[in-house]
This record gives C-alpha cells, sequence and structure tokens, in this order.
C-alpha cells in the first residue's frame, strides 16, 4: 500500500493537493469532499432547475457549485464558498 506522500503526489496532478494525510493521525480529509459532495449535489439540482425553467442564473450558479471544489483545496474555504453561491442561488432569483 502506498504511504500518503506518493498518494498526494499523484492526486496533485489532478488538483487535489493535501487530499490524504493532511490531518494529525493521517487519513482522508472527510470535510473537504463532504463538501465536494454536498455542493455538486445541491449545484447539480439548481443546473436541472435552471434548465427545466429556462434559467441561466441557476444554470450558472449550479456548474460553479459543481466544479469550484476542484480548484479550491481548503476545507474552510471551500465551505464559505459553497455556501456564499448556494446563498446567491436563494436570493438571487431570476
Amino acid at each position: 500500500m502506498p504511504d500518503a506522500q506518493t498518494v498526494n503526489s499523484v492526486l496533485s496532478a489532478y488538483g487535489l493537493s493535501n487530499a490524504v494525510g493532511g490531518q494529525a493521525g493521517g487519513g482522508i480529509n472527510w470535510g473537504y469532499w463532504i463538501a465536494n459532495i454536498l455542493f455538486g449535489i445541491v449545484g447539480w439540482y439548481a443546473f436541472l432547475h435552471g434548465k427545466r425553467e429556462n434559467s441561466w442564473r441557476p444554470m450558472v450558479i449550479g456548474i460553479l457549485l459543481m466544479f469550484y471544489p476542484y480548484f479550491i483545496t481548503n476545507t474552510f474555504l471551500t465551505f464559505a464558498i459553497g455556501i456564499a453561491l448556494s446563498a446567491a442561488l436563494y436570493f438571487w432569483r431570476g
């Protein structure tokens, strides 16, 4: 089994630096992955809703919610941006 440093070097090629072994005791950064899944589902629903209603705002915010976590590796920042985009989806209705 490869160690955390080897896995992180492979994952960093895909923009997922420090996804494994970043915490005390090692392991997976669960907060980061939970944020990815949570905001990905919200973004997917927003995109489908915008497509169904022919509204570009929820579609754009949905695309952003689905793909921004791939470029942000900080867990706190991932949640902060996701909450801000979700609030924009709620308050900025078309």
